[in-house]
């Protein structure tokens, strides 16, 4: 199973940086995950909030594969807490042979033909974090999930 993580823009703090790279480099133990990292829109502040989503959906949208199974990351999304995120991620595995892709759109969101095609949504949290922010807190939940499908002990309760 291959899981891809979509983000829009670079991740400008280090500490961020470092601390998903460390999730992502012990994720390879458990799947064959990767970060695509799209390029930040140019001119951006030229452009309404509606435009600058339309434009980040047209650069989503082309590094999508046809048969992918989208999941964007939205504070609209389903809530879990980390033991049902898990049992999620291991009934997605079981049930689909396509590329799970979770997706962090840009500093507004998504435009409504994302939402209209993706496959679900989640939520971090109800509370709102920085876009970069939520890709260190979704690796590192990724992570998490994958130690308790293996019934590790990274995960107390």
């Amino acid at each position: 199973m291959k899981i891809t993580l979509i983000q829009v823009g670079k991740t400008n703090e280090k500490y961020l940086e470092e601390g998903i790279s460390n999730y992502v480099g012990r994720l390879t133990h458990y799947a064959d995950f990767s970060v695509t990292t799209l390029p930040e829109l140019k001119n951006a502040k030229s452009l309404s909030i509606e435009q600058q989503k339309e434009k980040d959906t047209e650069t989503i949208l082309k590094s999508l594969e046809p048969n992918d199974e989208v999941i964007l990351l939205d504070e609209k999304g389903k809530e879990f807490t980390s033991t049902e995120f898990a049992s999620y991620i291991e009934k997605k595995m079981a049930s689909t042979r396509k590329r799970i892709v979770f997706v962090i759109g840009g500093p507004f969101g998504f435009s409504q033909k994302i939402y209209d095609m993706a496959h679900g949504k989640i939520s971090i949290s109800r509370m709102t974090f920085s876009h970069q922010m939520i890709r260190l807190l979704f690796v590192e939940q990724l992570y998490r999930a994958f130690t308790i499908i293996k019934g590790e002990h990274y995960h107390h309760e």
